[in-house]
């Protein structure tokens, strides 16, 4: 099924280029036939008339319909680039120091953008929604806060962001996966059911917390992944479970086989608010397709970060639900895979295939 956008249609996309809207970039390109070049929506050059103009999804199709870039344009998308990746951090900052969430109108307000192109521009920067980034802050900041040994949980509950015991006990089962005091102390209190079984790929773990999906591992010997899942929650309560629950393995294992059946499971997803722009970025990968570490930089926008989202794809639990099998080399060389390149290989040969 198609994707639609605000800029699906000529009417929306003239409208786009006539205010110059920075969010409607990288969705369209113009064209303008009296001059024979192409540019941008948020282009600053001189507004073409409306009759002149048409309309391409990519610089590919622009090109090879026979135009050319403007001059101004790769200038202007620089400096458009640099733009909106300030104006998203001046938010984001925002978002982090204050002590409850702006509301969206207060944050687009800040920027001096309406709310609605404030939204795209905020998501397609950094792969989240204001909202989203707000939770992802807090919880990786209440993450820090608790693991300072002497620190009280009141504390670290108002260090993260919360103005009230009240909010916070609302939300923390989303924001940890279990309470405050049993996050602190490694798990303790949190039921965590779990199985292993058998799949092409060697053997496999699958882990339920109160909220959903915490771990998926592959290994070649079983008695590992149980280890690796204690290591991960060294205090909680583990329970292998019984044939109902082995049924959820299946599921998941029935996914490795045949990549094109989907699969549908509640996670529960643990990491930093980097960590999430990156796993949330991977998710949006095309089954059957690769992007590079550089290519998923770009896309979450911080294309400097090529090191970072290698390191976040490594500390991904929920093997192929959240796919960084997909991720590769820029010269597409397949290397880098926490359970092993072999399997990674054989994931996207599937993939492929299906």
């Amino acid at each position: 099924m198609k994707t639609t956008t605000p800029y699906d249609t000529d009417d929306a996309r003239w409208e786009a280029v006539r205010t110059r809207d920075a969010a409607a970039d990288g969705h369209f390109i113009y064209a303008v036939r009296t001059t024979g070049v192409y540019c941008h929506p948020s282009s600053t050059a001189r507004l073409p008339k409306r009759r002149n103009v048409e309309f391409f999804d990519s610089v590919e199709a622009a090109e090879a319909a026979g135009y050319r870039s403007s001059r101004r344009a790769h200038g202007d998308q620089t400096s458009a680039a640099s733009e909106r990746a300030a104006l998203v951090a001046r938010a984001c900052r925002l978002i982090e120091t204050s002590e409850t969430p702006p509301p969206l109108d207060i944050l687009a307000a800040e920027v001096e953008l309406s709310p609605f192109h404030f939204h795209r521009l905020f998501k397609a920067e950094t792969g989240l929604t204001p909202k989203a980034y707000g939770s992802a802050y807090r919880a990786r900041k209440l993450r820090e806060e608790l693991s300072v040994p002497k620190a009280s949980i009141t504390s670290a509950i108002y260090d993260a962001g919360f103005n009230s015991n009240s909010r916070f006990y609302e939300t923390s089962e989303q924001l940890l996966g279990m309470r405050a005091r049993d996050y602190r102390a490694g798990g303790v209190g949190a039921v965590i059911r779990f199985a292993v079984g058998q799949c092409s790929l060697g053997a496999i773990l699958v882990a339920q917390s109160q909220i959903g999906i915490c771990a998926i591992l592959l290994d070649d010997d079983p008695d590992a992944l149980v280890r690796g899942l204690q290591d991960q929650f060294p205090k909680a309560q583990l329970i292998g479970c019984d044939g109902e629950f082995e049924q959820l393995v299946a599921q998941v294992v029935g996914f490795i086989e045949a990549p094109e059946i989907g699969l549908n499971l509640p996670l529960d997803v643990q990491g930093t608010a980097f960590q999430e722009r990156v796993w949330l970025a991977l998710s949006e990968i095309p089954p059957g397709t690769t992007a590079s570490y550089t290519e998923v930089a770009e896309r979450i926008g911080s294309p400097k970060a090529v090191r970072a989202v290698a390191q976040a794809c490594g500390a991904n639990h929920l093997a192929v639900a959240i796919p960084c099998h997909r991720v590769v080399r820029r010269n597409g060389d397949i290397a880098g895979y926490r359970w092993g390149v072999d399997r990674k290989r054989e994931l996207l040969r599937r993939e492929a295939k299906s």
